[in-house]
């Protein structure tokens, strides 16, 4: 645990991580009488299953529009969290094969890096280009980096010259500021009973992992209908 993470930060943080928003022109008004329900969805770059997970969201942009759910990425350290995973140390066999059959159940192409990728500063980049509303292109970026360029041990330098890559203005101490958010949102993570990445916040409920589109669907659907109805915190 981080011992200056107070009760009242890691609670602010929870709250600042759910919530509901409604749809709104530029200015102030309403134009939809519905609920755009924002889910809080945990990854870690240097996961394959968040690569996975990161090529089937794209694919169900329609889906989550048409259900009106906003996915709201947040990164963590995986590592920090659960301890076994060490930046350049091999992946066990059997958690590389279940990537391999989890991304050919959902039709991704996906080559299982032999070992655990560095991701900590791009986690940590990853807040500033939240901030600068370029988190979408930010997280292609890096996906692509690491799994289809296997450029698996970025250096710092490394990260920032990704950044100049889409334009996105980042400088060393950005990346340790993200860093120092990092571990804030990955104690969060923890204490909402986060066990691993990817997983979806679904009000309080972890729901961990990805499924075929299908079953994601009926998944978040039912989320939907419940938290409407007041069903749901």
């Amino acid at each position: 645990m981080i011992g200056k993470l107070s009760a009242q930060r890691a609670e602010a943080e929870r709250r600042s991580n759910s919530g509901l928003d409604f749809v709104r022109t530029s200015g102030s008004s309403v134009i939809d009488s519905r609920r755009i329900l924002r889910v809080p969805l945990y990854y870690d770059f240097a996961s394959s299953l968040c690569y996975v997970t990161h090529r089937a969201m794209q694919r169900m942009a329609g889906t989550l529009g048409e259900l009106g759910i906003a996915l709201a990425w947040l990164p963590l350290d995986l590592g920090r969290l659960l301890g076994p995973y060490v930046a350049g140390e091999e992946v066990p066999d059997a958690r590389r094969e279940n990537a391999r059959r989890v991304a050919a159940e959902l039709g991704v192409a996906l080559d299982v890096p032999r070992i655990w990728p560095d991701s900590a500063a791009l986690n940590a980049a990853a807040f500033t280009a939240e901030r600068a509303g370029r988190g979408e292109t930010w997280r292609e970026r890096v996906f692509t980096a690491m799994f289809e360029e296997h450029r698996l041990a970025p250096s710092d330098d490394d990260v920032l010259a990704l950044a100049r890559e889409i334009a996105l203005p980042l400088a060393a101490n950005d990346l340790a500021r993200g860093r120092r958010e990092l571990e804030v949102k990955t104690e969060v993570a923890r204490e909402e009973q986060v066990t691993g990445v990817p997983t979806f916040m679904l009000g309080t409920w972890p729901f961990g992992g990805i499924q075929p589109d299908d079953t994601m669907k009926r998944v978040l659907e039912r989320y939907a209908q419940k938290a409407r109805a007041g069903d749901i915190s």
